[in-house]
């Protein structure tokens, strides 16, 4: 049974990656700020699988060095490291930009993978075994307008992921990072700060991407050959070519 440590699992993405691994009865570490839905996550999928929850902001480096060296014996060594937490605040020009959101966006996306990193990779250089999947966007691989601070972040995350693979490459850690288009989840609500209109309207008049969708590419991710290191995977829904290319129905 493979431990995976799955950050921002509360919610999209991280769910229902939860989900897909506890079925596969991998053991599972999740973790979320949200401990009302970090307790009925673990409720759900404590009848298929081992799970332990742990309640941390990825923001506080102290908070996630204590929270991972806390890890009961049986969930200590963990194999697969899902870096899924991340958010996007606000949608202005950088003149315009919001000083709050920028340091949420690369508190989070950026510092944050990197203090959860940090903790798990000592174990995975000790036994030299270890996965590391980074969720990505394709907005680290373009920008867009008004995206400026999240587009940054996220192509941060797209450069620490490369530097990762070749530092990692002489303990024979896998590195990898999958990059999603749109994908309908609460990030636009996030973004929007609640205006759930606004948000609603960005998936409208095509099929976007679902939070199911990626738990797939994931696990295929992590269950190929140890020889085989899927390193960078991109992917969108058919409707869309680009971030700001999308064919909606009239």
């Amino acid at each position: 049974m493979k431990t995976a440590f799955i950050t921002g699992a509360t919610s999209g993405i991280g769910k229902a990656t939860a989900e897909l691994f506890a079925s596969h009865e991998m053991r599972l570490v999740l973790c979320g700020r949200r401990q009302a839905q970090l307790h009925a996550l673990k409720e759900d999928l404590g009848a298929k699988t081992n799970v332990h929850t742990l309640n941390f902001d990825v923001r506080d480096k102290e908070a996630v060095q204590t929270a991972i060296e806390s890890l009961p014996e049986d969930f200590a060594d963990i194999e697969i490291l899902v870096n899924n937490a991340g958010n996007a605040h606000g949608l202005e020009p950088i003149q315009k930009g919001d000083l709050t959101d920028w340091d949420a966006m690369i508190d989070i996306n950026v510092k944050g993978l990197l203090y959860v990193s940090r903790a798990v990779l000592p174990g995975m250089i000790e036994r030299k075994n270890g996965h590391i999947i980074n969720i990505g966007s394709t907005a680290g691989k373009e920008v867009y307008p008004n995206g400026n601070v999240y587009c940054a972040s996220k192509h941060a995350v797209d450069a620490i992921n490369q530097g990762m693979r070749l530092d990692l490459n002489e303990y024979g850690i896998r590195v990898g990072a999958v990059n999603p288009g749109l994908v309908e989840t609460e990030f636009s609500e996030v973004r929007f700060k609640g205006d759930l209109e606004r948000a609603k309207k960005v998936y409208q008049g095509y099929q976007p991407l679902t939070p199911e969708d990626i738990a797939d590419i994931i696990y295929f991710v992590v269950t190929r050959p140890y020889h085989v290191n899927i390193a960078d995977l991109v992917v969108m829904p058919t409707a869309q070519a680009s971030s700001t290319l999308v064919k909606k129905k009239p």
